[in-house]
């Protein structure tokens, strides 16, 4: 398995053929999506969801019922190439998905909660997840986590006990542009030394492999 980190939120998995993509928002390049053969939308916030990506794939798209009405109304031309899946669900998508969740992280009690969910890939023997906006336990062991480290919703102590929760042996930062630099470098000594000695952490560079 082949898991490449994209701008911000998203994250492409690689196996056998099959490239799953993961989030491909407002802040991803273009060529995240390059020879894509599916992929998945968590919520319908801009920096996880660009239609113009989703256009240039000419691949499946699986997504939520929220983000599938938001893809009618914006690109009706993409529509039939959507399946709206729900918590639950187990999914071909050319790996194994199992859709995890179905609520964006409290933001403020005052404003409405969104819909999101995560997604679980399975391949060659190992399972990655992907939360989108949400810090939503899976019931199955993950061997790597992909875990959200700066947001409007998120607090680094969260963020950390999240990864603690699930317990992967790796975890890969993401949705982090969100800080300026000197902040993330905090955020990462906060996973560097608070997560215990048999799990990892790291924060790649777009378009780097882990």
């Amino acid at each position: 398995m082949r898991i490449t980190k994209f701008g911000h939120a998203c994250v492409r998995v690689e196996h056998e053929g099959a490239a799953l993509v993961i989030d491909p928002g407002g802040w991803t390049e273009g060529e995240a999506v390059e020879g894509a053969t599916a992929l998945l939308v968590t919520h319908e916030h801009p920096d996880h969801l660009d239609v113009a990506h989703l256009r240039a794939a000419e691949a499946p798209i699986f997504t939520i019922d929220a983000v599938a009405l938001r893809i009618a109304e914006e690109a009706p031309d993409l529509a039939e190439r959507v399946t709206v899946v729900g918590p639950g669900d187990d999914v071909a998508a050319g790996l194994a998905v199992r859709v995890v969740g179905e609520l964006h992280a409290v933001i403020h009690p005052e404003l409405p909660r969104f819909h999101n969910s995560g997604y679980l890939v399975s391949a060659g023997g190992s399972t990655v997840f992907h939360p989108g906006d949400a810090l939503t336990v899976p019931d199955r062991s993950v061997d790597v986590l992909c875990v959200p480290v700066s947001a409007p919703w998120l607090k680094a102590a969260e963020a950390v006990d999240f990864a603690r929760a699930v317990g992967a042996p790796r975890n890969l930062a993401i949705h982090d542009r969100v800080y300026s630099p000197e902040g993330l470098g905090i955020v990462d000594g906060h996973f560097e030394r608070l997560l215990p000695p048999e799990q990892s952490y790291v924060r790649l560079r777009e378009g780097a492999d882990l």
